[in-house]
């Protein structure tokens, strides 16, 4: 470690003990050391797969095979938290952070214990049918894809089960967005870990609480944010 980066630690230490209202913002790269691929960068998925092939609305409405195929190939649902994910319950538990605002969708934040976490792009971890609204857990729709690709709908036969995550093409869920920003404005001080903060709407909520005075921590080796503490090498070094 050099001593820059020992200096950045204990000043990200300082502002974490001294944080009250404080949320974490996290991206793909916090769930890099769980074994679940980035999306933008070097090696991304992005880089491999043509998202609006495989992940945008218009797509899926078209032949939800695309997806489910992708999907078949290539979810890891036998992910678990790493030290990152646990590092911020410990915070919340601590005190310093009232919450995790976050652009993954994997649930690895709320599997280590993070008690309150606001999914802003949704979750993988469930399914609903585009026709008839049933909702059906996310490992169910695996098993049936494993058997027939894409899965169709228990309830109605449908072809359209679709996870809750938010497609290219989708807006972001309005509930969770005006929590998130709810937060942001009242937070001192936001942790950002993981995050490009390239992909808009979700990456206002780190600015949102810049502007209202928080101050800000980036554990991500590709971000560059005017006026915050930057802790390079540390964790999050893959970004969404």
């Amino acid at each position: 470690m050099t001593s820059a980066t020992g200096a950045a630690i204990a000043d990200a230490a300082a502002l974490l003990r001294g944080a009250r209202t404080g949320i974490a913002f996290t991206g793909a790269g916090v769930s890099v050391e769980s074994g679940i691929p980035h999306f933008r960068g070097q090696g991304g998925l992005w880089t491999m797969f043509d998202p609006y092939k495989v992940a945008h609305i218009d797509t899926f409405r078209k032949d939800p095979a695309q997806y489910w195929t992708y999907s078949l190939n290539h979810r890891r649902s036998d992910a678990e938290p790493n030290p990152a994910h646990r590092a911020l319950v410990e915070l919340e538990q601590l005190g310093h952070l009232r919450a995790v605002v976050t652009q993954n969708t994997d649930g690895l934040h709320q599997q280590a214990g993070s008690g309150r976490v606001v999914e802003l792009h949704g979750s993988s971890r469930e399914v609903v049918c585009l026709e008839c609204e049933a909702r059906l857990p996310r490992d169910q729709a695996d098993r049936m894809n494993r058997e027939h690709c894409p899965p169709s709908c228990p309830a109605c036969g449908g072809r359209f089960l679709k996870p809750t995550v938010v497609l290219f093409g989708e807006a972001l869920p309005m509930p969770a967005l005006r929590h998130a920003q709810a937060m942001a404005m009242a937070a001192d001080v936001v942790l950002i870990v993981g995050s490009s903060l390239l992909v808009y709407p979700a990456a206002g909520i780190p600015r949102m609480a810049l502007e209202h005075g928080a101050e800000q921590i980036v554990l991500a080796r590709e971000v560059g944010v005017e006026g915050a503490l930057r802790v390079p090498g540390v964790l999050g070094d893959r970004v969404q």
